[in-house]
């Protein structure tokens, strides 16, 4: 059974658990590795994020720098700065809550300086990849704003990610550090209701790392925290879809998605983030409709 929470992120309690809620992913860049570039105009992300809530989407996470594979975000050598990725992400924050003031908007973000800007135009959620642990000052910076943090598990840094040695245990790894940064977290003043893990799929973590996460993602729950999943399109995904020994490409990657989301619900996941809100709204239905039923 998945356990039920009130998440607070500040102005309202979301709860988690009765259903899956759905996050869906609003790119305002010119390099992620699914949708970036296609909505790096402010106007076009915000009809997208409209879109996506008409499809069913409960939150929409807007981000403005990408850490696929390769991409450098080192906090020496960023490859986008702070004053950047808030051009990119504010306007869209901003018009959304306009349009939509009932929208739960989250801004995916590793620097404390936008989630804190993020935040004064509208955001309720600050999605972090690194953990709280890129930029120092994060999780003071969230414990005084009190919105709700998505504390995601990230081993190395992405232009790292092709040197890191194997994992002897990826979900003991992901489980020890997860209850560890989240103890560090509430030290610094977050409060534990304002908190979800996430155990970070393919991030810092080779293809065969990710199923064996997949598979014990029930062991996670005894963290005593919501949990939030994201698999959508990703590289492992299409390894496994491969033909003629050529991963699938990104956009043929939809029914391999929805098979890992639809376990991942029924291994305790309260929160999927995805790029395709529709199919994983459908999918999702069903999947909660096997939980209430005691699966």
């Amino acid at each position: 059974m998945r356990a039920i929470f009130q998440w607070n992120v500040g102005s309202r309690v979301l709860e988690l658990g009765r259903r899956t809620l759905i996050m869906g992913v609003v790119n305002v860049t010119p390099d992620s590795f699914s949708d970036g570039g296609l909505y790096i105009d402010a106007e076009k992300a915000v009809v997208r994020a409209e879109q996506l809530l008409d499809e069913g989407a409960t939150i929409i996470d807007v981000g403005g720098e990408s850490t696929r594979p390769g991409a450098l975000v080192a906090l020496v050598t960023e490859s986008v700065s702070e004053e950047e990725e808030r051009r990119r992400v504010l306007p869209v924050i901003r018009d959304l809550k306009r349009r939509r003031p009932d929208a739960v908007v989250s801004v995916d973000t590793h620097k404390a300086g936008v989630a804190r800007a993020a935040v004064d135009v509208g955001a309720e959620v600050v999605n972090d990849v690194s953990g709280f642990r890129w930029d120092p000052k994060m999780a003071k910076t969230l414990a005084e704003l009190k919105v709700g943090a998505v504390l995601m598990h990230t081993r190395g840094r992405p232009e790292e990610w092709h040197s890191l040695p194997p994992i002897g245990d990826p979900v003991l790894m992901v489980k020890r550090d997860l209850r560890q940064w989240a103890e560090a977290a509430t030290l610094a003043g977050i409060k534990r209701d304002r908190l979800v893990l996430d155990p970070g799929f393919g991030f810092g973590k080779r293809f065969e790392e990710n199923y064996p996460l997949l598979a014990h993602f029930a062991d996670l729950q005894q963290a005593g925290f919501p949990l939030l999943a994201g698999v959508s399109r990703k590289s492992f995904i299409g390894r496994t879809l491969a033909r003629d020994g050529k991963d699938a490409e990104v956009t043929e990657r939809l029914y391999g998605t929805l098979a890992a989301e639809t376990a991942l619900i029924l291994k305790g996941a309260h929160i999927i983030r995805t790029h395709d809100v529709r199919f994983a709204v459908e999918a999702a239905r069903v999947a909660d409709a096997i939980v209430a039923s005691g699966g």
